[in-house]
């Protein structure tokens, strides 16, 4: 299971197969290769797909819906489920919500405004259908197939998306992104000292991984440990200074330890990361 074809995008998201493979072939996205050369597309890739799309029919010109759609890469959030993100375009302004909040468009004109959750319902069908044949196969599949699944199956089926996962690790026990994404699964529903866990063997076979590192400071945060999860946040940024949500919690850690001033400073940086 390795994405997923330019017609199953085409059919998804309602946009021509030739426009498609020229989004593809002029750098809009930068899609994966299956094994005969043909485009394979991740849910990132749809997301994004679906945001060329609406600034197309928009009119606004290639080079600014390339320069929207690099600005977009590095504001979707890391560690944490695309479907909690609404994008929405004020003028060619792209807008990133990662919650509940409302959003006020400046210019008043509101391109579109979609919810990832709900492209999310869409694929829901393809990725099942890609999992039960991916699990029809003759041949058993690799600790990286099984990471893919459990990346599509998150979307329709976080169970399934979690035995994936486990089933990655018990081929590759080393396989960072698995304990990475199987840690927030678990996180999400409550079990934050497994969650903890999967993060801190991430970090010891990664330590050079700022998301290891960030998700590890976040569930000892929640385990009320601040004084570690400083110490992880600031691991996080030592890796990726620009990594903005590390400079937003550590922020906080310090407001509560009573240093304002690294607080501050910390916030100082995260809006300048976030403009």
């Amino acid at each position: 299971m390795k994405g997923y074809t330019v017609r199953e995008v085409a059919e998804m998201l309602g946009l021509p197969v030739t426009q498609i493979r020229l989004y593809a072939a002029t750098g809009f996205l930068s899609p994966e290769r299956g094994r005969r050369g043909e485009y394979r597309f991740s849910f990132q890739d749809l997301v994004l797909l679906r945001t060329a799309a609406g600034l197309t029919a928009a009119r606004i010109s290639p080079r600014k819906v390339r320069k929207a759609l690099r600005d977009l890469r590095t504001r979707l959030p890391i560690g944490k489920p695309l479907t909690e993100v609404r994008i929405a375009a004020d003028g060619d302004r792209i807008v990133v919500q990662d919650g509940g909040t409302q959003w006020d468009p400046h210019s008043g004109q509101v391109l579109f405004d979609f919810a990832v959750a709900d492209l999310a319902k869409t694929v829901a069908p393809f990725a099942k259908r890609a999992a039960e044949e991916a699990l029809s196969s003759p041949h058993g599949l690799s600790a990286e197939e099984w990471y893919d699944m459990g990346c599509e199956l998150e979307i329709t089926d976080p169970d399934a998306a979690f035995r994936a996962y486990e089933e990655a690790l018990d081929l590759t026990p080393d396989y960072v992104d698995a304990h990475l994404n199987l840690g927030r699964l678990i996180h999400e529903t409550g079990d934050v000292v497994t969650a903890k866990d999967h993060y801190r063997k991430a970090v010891e076979i990664d330590a050079a991984n700022p998301t290891a590192n960030f998700n590890l400071g976040v569930a000892l945060e929640d385990l009320g440990d601040d004084r570690r999860a400083a110490r992880a946040y600031e691991d996080a940024i030592r890796v990726d200074g620009d990594y903005a949500d590390a400079h937003f919690n550590l922020a906080g850690v310090y407001e509560r330890s009573g240093d304002r001033g690294g607080a501050l400073r910390h916030l100082r940086i995260y809006k300048r990361l976030t403009m």
